[in-house]
């Protein structure tokens, strides 16, 4: 679906979730980047990428996900989910 609607965030957003639950982690990672391209998320994507990303051991570009996922959330009214994003980012610094 993603490969016949490449315009189409909805079908990107469902095959990066996809690949995220079939444990394909690096390739949830592409698709969910070649998501955030097109679409304005309000915060899931980027909590979702970031994690794979700290599963994946690379915790730079997962604690900067989260930072802007905090930002996004924030800006369309979803104080929850930053907060949620705020306390993984301190748990991965530990």
């Amino acid at each position: 679906m993603a490969e016949a609607r490449p315009d189409d965030p909805r079908a990107r957003f469902g095959l990066a979730v996809e690949y995220l639950s079939a444990g394909r982690t690096e390739e949830g990672v592409d698709a969910l980047r070649s998501y955030l391209e097109i679409a304005e998320d309000e915060g899931n994507a980027w909590g979702r990428l970031a994690a794979a990303l700290a599963e994946l051991g690379r915790h730079d570009e997962a604690r900067a996900a989260w930072r802007r996922g905090i930002e996004v959330s924030l800006a369309h009214g979803h104080p929850t989910m930053a907060e949620e994003f705020r306390t993984a980012l301190e748990e991965l610094d530990g």
